[in-house]
């Protein structure tokens, strides 16, 4: 039989009750659950450097346990030397068991590995239900082995879920043990100098 990951486990018998009696749903088949997560990394030097691409399909195949599928853009952005039909990235979508194993990982063992942890940004919904959280440095997964790593990548972890707004969807990560920060206690330094992961994925034309 087949082992119910602790995160479903919790969803089934805390999260959604709560979630039930806090926005007052009469069917629990109406309470927001995660439906999938889709994981992004842009990798721009694809097309001049296979390892680079190499690279990323291994580390993701390992931070995920299934193996992802190569993005190509699906038009060309002339300023940052991208072209229709080139290697932009690797993309992978989870569901059910992998699904709920890898936010366990996540929140349990990658967020924590981030240097002056303090939470993740509460700001990054899309009006939807649906949230994106920006990984900087893929090493914080314990999967991959730092001494191993030619360079530091980040990539673009989406939630996809049937919540119909925001407020839903933050209860249900946050009841998941997604360790939101105050937008207003966040601050953001972060810097950029080339195509960013959003613009390659817009060249992918990819959707969650």
């Amino acid at each position: 039989m087949e082992t119910v990951p602790r995160l479903k486990q919790q969803y089934n018998d805390d999260v959604r009750p709560k979630l039930r009696d806090q926005f007052g749903y009469d069917n629990v088949m109406e309470v927001p659950r995660l439906d999938k997560i889709v994981i992004n990394k842009g990798v721009g030097e694809a097309s001049e450097n296979q390892k680079v691409l190499d690279d990323a399909i291994e580390e993701i195949r390992k931070i995920t346990g299934q193996h992802p599928q190569v993005t190509q853009a699906k038009k060309s952005i002339s300023s940052f030397g991208i072209r229709e039909g080139m290697p932009v990235g690797v993309k992978v979508t989870l569901r059910d068991q992998r699904m709920y194993e890898f936010l366990d990982r996540l929140v349990t063992l990658a967020l924590p590995n981030i240097r002056d942890f303090q939470g993740v940004p509460d700001r990054s919904f899309d009006g939807h239900g649906n949230y994106t959280l920006g990984v900087k440095e893929q090493i914080i997964f314990p999967e991959i082995d730092v001494d191993n790593v030619d360079r530091i990548s980040g990539m673009d972890v989406t939630f996809v879920t049937t919540a119909e707004v925001d407020e839903e969807a933050y209860a249900l990560l946050k009841g998941l043990g997604m360790p939101f920060v105050r937008r207003d206690e966040e601050s953001d330094d972060e810097e950029d100098d080339g195509p960013s992961d959003e613009l390659l994925e817009q060249a992918a034309n990819i959707t969650a």
